[in-house]
């Protein structure tokens, strides 16, 4: 009896050293992945792409998740689109107003400011805006008003069909935000990690619109003001194009990471039906860092 306690005890050890020690190969770094994501309640996803190599780690990356805020990267791109197409200029501006279409019935609804992230643009109202202005704080800020203006001039059937054609063949973009009677008919939009990875890593290659539309999307989605999750753990010199989403009990981040080196690498972090959302946000901070420390070790 004793010696057979003894040997479920040192199972157990070894497995947990196999899971704490610093891994040399991409199947003992998914396992810590895994390992860690395991300790919280809920569905996670990841897609890591390393772009120097090709290597990946997937990890439930076509389970379908509510996109939250996430969306938001794939309409910056159709707008990036159209403005290339010549349909209007960044530049150009349009009036800011607080009322929408929901897509469920057609009926009006309109955004409260104080569940929004960013809530100076409510003091605009009747005024303009350009469009460059509303993206950058539809990425940096996640305005939910930004967005929803964004979005009326993009078209998010539009939105949806430049995702397919750029081989993101899951991403359904059907509306703006806080459309309530939509979300009470189920109609959300959604999105897996795999889809975002492959949107990435179109922009990390600039492969989106063109070179030149693929870097000022860059250089916007660096300026994300919500650093609690890939950059969270990471050096502060490296740099972190990225764009979260959160509602409750959903906790996203999305976005490519620049070495110092010039190697560049696709990280989705992918969270749903979280119940301590602070300890999930940790754990998926903790895989980012585990991933950067395995490029550098």
């Amino acid at each position: 009896m004793a010696n057979h306690l003894f040997l479920i005890f040192f199972t157990m050890q070894v497995s947990l050293f196999s899971y704490c020690q610093e891994p040399h190969s991409p199947e003992e770094l998914k396992l810590n992945i895994i390992t860690e994501l395991a300790k919280q309640q809920g569905i996670s996803a990841v897609a890591f792409k390393d772009l120097s190599t090709g290597n990946e780690i997937l990890f439930n990356e076509h389970e379908s998740f509510h996109a939250a805020s996430t969306m938001k990267t794939p309409v910056m791109i159709e707008v990036f689109k159209q403005e290339h197409e010549g349909k209007f200029s960044l530049f150009d501006s349009i009036i800011i107003k607080n009322e929408f279409k929901s897509i469920a019935d057609g009926s009006a609804f309109s955004l409260d400011s104080a569940d929004d992230s960013e809530f100076e643009l409510y003091k605009h109202i009747g005024e303009k805006e350009t469009i460059y202005d509303l993206v950058y704080k539809m990425i940096i800020q996640s305005s939910n008003l930004a967005t929803n203006l964004v979005i009326e001039l993009a078209d998010a059937k539009k939105v949806t069909e430049t995702m397919h054609n750029l081989g993101a063949k899951d991403i359904q973009v059907l509306r703006g935000v806080e459309d309530n009677k939509a979300f009470e008919k189920g109609l959300i939009n959604t999105t897996t990690a795999y889809d975002l990875m492959v949107i990435f890593e179109k922009i990390a290659k600039g492969e989106t619109v063109s070179r030149e539309a693929s870097d000022t999307m860059i250089k916007i989605l660096l300026d994300q003001k919500f650093n609690d999750i890939i950059p969270a753990y990471l050096p502060k010199e490296i740099k972190v194009a990225h764009k979260t989403g959160f509602i409750t009990g959903v906790h996203h981040d999305s976005g490519i990471i620049f070495l110092p080196d010039g190697r560049k690498y696709v990280l989705i972090l992918l969270s749903k039906n979280v119940e301590n959302e602070s300890a999930a946000v940790k754990s998926m901070a903790l895989v980012s860092q585990m991933i950067y420390k395995y490029l550098n070790q």
